[in-house]
């Protein structure tokens, strides 16, 4: 089911948590929600979810209104603290979950086994969820938001205090589930949104800034190509004088005067890969290094969320 965000406002007081957003998650789509704290993101998750009232705009499901009620059966919800009832073993949890959500008494046994399976809970399925570490608690919740087989997943932190394997086991689950299904995935792990969104949306103080790929996003931030190259058998002044020389490169930089390294950025949107190449060919230099430089994830974030 697509979810559509259209002109979603939420204030508290005279703060505007969000202020007036709008997008759209298909299908089969794994959206990563990025912000600072502060920006929006645990508010529209909350909206979407029917958690809290929309004050103004409207978040359609499936082409219908989230306000009406009777789409909450179609989502699964992951907040940001796991709320979970300690006293109560894991088994026991979720069939009480999976009743809650209207799962057909015969076929709760089932959704049971299939979700201890499909998120590693086996070796403590009988123990109290009071008794069992953080990492497994937040199974427990990935658990319970996925006991109805919903269509849409809206998962907050998903991967807070999962060990690295735990949190790779979790991101492999998330891609899969993401064929299927449409996935709002809010964190604060940048390396893994990348490994596991399709798509990159950026929130601050309530408005989206940024949207788009990992990959769209580095290009418009970077704005020209970057490639760091190594060529050898030149003189270091000659290779310097004819990389600027050529049409399609603006600025040429030294990495390393002693190894002939240096940092070529091109002019707008024009690739100097080939010209280089050429360039070396025709005057029977080596082309040792063509690296290209890739602005990180986390320099655009915080390029776009700095105060």
């Amino acid at each position: 089911m697509n979810i559509q965000i259209r002109n979603l406002t939420k204030s508290y007081g005279f703060q505007k948590a969000v202020d007036n957003i709008s997008f759209e998650v298909k299908t089969g789509e794994v959206l990563g929600f990025l912000g600072p704290n502060g920006a929006g993101k645990t508010t529209t998750m909350k909206m979407i979810t029917n958690y809290i009232h929309v004050d103004q705009g409207d978040i359609l499901i499936g082409g219908r209104s989230v306000q009406d009620g009777i789409l909450k059966k179609h989502i699964g919800y992951l907040p940001e603290h796991n709320p979970l009832y300690l006293e109560m073993p894991v088994m026991d949890y979720l069939a009480f979950c999976a009743a809650l959500q209207g799962v057909t008494k015969g076929l709760i046994p089932v959704r049971i086994r299939e979700m201890i399976k499909l998120c590693g809970l086996n070796a403590e399925k009988h123990k109290k969820i009071g008794e069992l570490s953080k990492g497994y608690r937040q199974r427990v919740g990935l658990a319970q938001a996925m006991i109805h087989d919903p269509e849409i997943l809206i998962l907050d932190e998903p991967t807070t205090g999962l060990d690295p394997n735990q949190i790779v086991e979790i991101r492999d689950l998330i891609k899969n589930l993401g064929k299927e299904k449409t996935v709002i995935l809010s964190t604060h792990i940048l390396p893994e949104v990348e490994a596991t969104c399709d798509r990159i949306l950026i929130i601050n103080k309530g408005k989206i800034v940024a949207d788009g790929t990992a990959s769209t996003l580095r290009k418009q931030s970077q704005g020209q190509q970057v490639i760091r190259i190594k060529i050898e058998e030149g003189e270091t002044n000659t290779i310097f004088e004819k990389l600027q020389a050529l049409p399609s490169v603006g600025l040429v930089d030294f990495v390393d005067r002693t190894n002939n390294r240096f940092e070529v950025q091109s002019k707008g949107d024009q690739s100097s890969n080939k010209d280089i190449f050429k360039m070396c060919v025709q005057n029977n230099w080596v082309l040792s290094e063509m690296i290209p430089f890739e602005t990180k994830l986390e320099d655009i974030f915080r390029d776009l969320t700095v105060n």
